[in-house]
């Protein structure tokens, strides 16, 4: 693992999303910068899946549940050449294939459609119930929001990833604290959330979200765990790498001013 790759390429991917979502005036900031270095990890390390492949069987698979989160699922395919960057423009405008919400029918390398809440873990389990049933050695990975888990949807497909054993599932939850009402704690408070996903069956791996070494070895980890699902609880920050967008829920679904953009910039570029 090149850490040094790795962290220059989640700084790219920032700078795109700021821009992305000051170009629109629209988007999800906080919640893509809390999740963009595992995502990063994922598809420019762990995962099988390249511009050569992404419409195999075989590939590996990344559903991001948390859908609001768009601009860094696009980051990530522009960047693995799936587009091109120059979409990244497009992002929210009328007619564009790079839609708020990740759309399978008008973007390449979205999985499914997500953004209503609670829905992609059962998608991500149809999955690796049908690389099982027929054989094949890939992996599911799905990134939930630690809002999304509200939803009754969720648990009851936490249930089934135990219940049919999908060892070949992962599933991340950016676990950032805040949601847009605020912070989690405060509304449906899911701890101990180690000790809860654990008596749901799945094997529990916690770490920090934004460290490199943590994050390989948690991945590693689920490697070598057999018959049950795994569950990776990532301790991030919201808005993580730009300072005044760091743990402030008002960056959660609202675009920076100007001003704010190129404050937000400087601080990426400088990096």
């Amino acid at each position: 693992m090149e850490k040094k790759f790795l962290a220059q390429k989640s700084n790219e991917c920032r700078i795109d999303i700021l821009q992305m979502v000051f170009n629109a005036s629209s988007g999800h900031i906080g919640g893509a910068f809390s999740a963009i270095d595992i995502m990063t990890y994922l598809y420019f390390h762990k995962m099988n899946f390249s511009k050569e492949n992404y419409l195999d069987n075989s590939r590996d698979r990344f559903i991001l549940s948390k859908g609001h989160a768009s601009a860094a699922l696009y980051a990530c395919l522009a960047h693995k050449n799936i587009f091109s960057r120059n979409e990244l423009s497009s992002f929210r405008k009328i007619d564009s294939m790079l839609q708020g919400h990740p759309s399978r029918k008008t973007t390449p390398g979205v999985e499914t459609s997500t953004g209503s809440l609670g829905q992609g873990l059962s998608f991500a389990n149809g999955c690796a119930m049908a690389l099982k049933m027929k054989k094949i050695n890939a992996k599911v990975y799905c990134m939930v929001g630690d809002g999304e888990i509200n939803e009754g949807q969720f648990w009851e497909a936490c249930m089934t990833s135990s219940r049919y054993s999908l060892d070949n599932l992962r599933v991340i939850l950016d676990y950032n604290h805040l949601q847009i009402d605020g912070f989690i704690e405060d509304i449906k408070n899911p701890s101990p959330s180690k000790m809860r996903f654990e008596s749901f069956g799945f094997h529990v791996i916690e770490i920090n979200g934004h460290d490199f070494d943590e994050i390989d070895r948690a991945f590693e980890e689920a490697d070598g765990v057999q018959k049950k699902p795994v569950f990776i609880i990532a301790h991030t920050i919201k808005g993580k790498g730009v300072s005044f967008m760091e743990n402030n829920v008002n960056f959660h679904g609202s675009p920076p001013k100007k001003e704010e953009y190129e404050k937000a910039m400087k601080e990426l570029s400088d990096v």
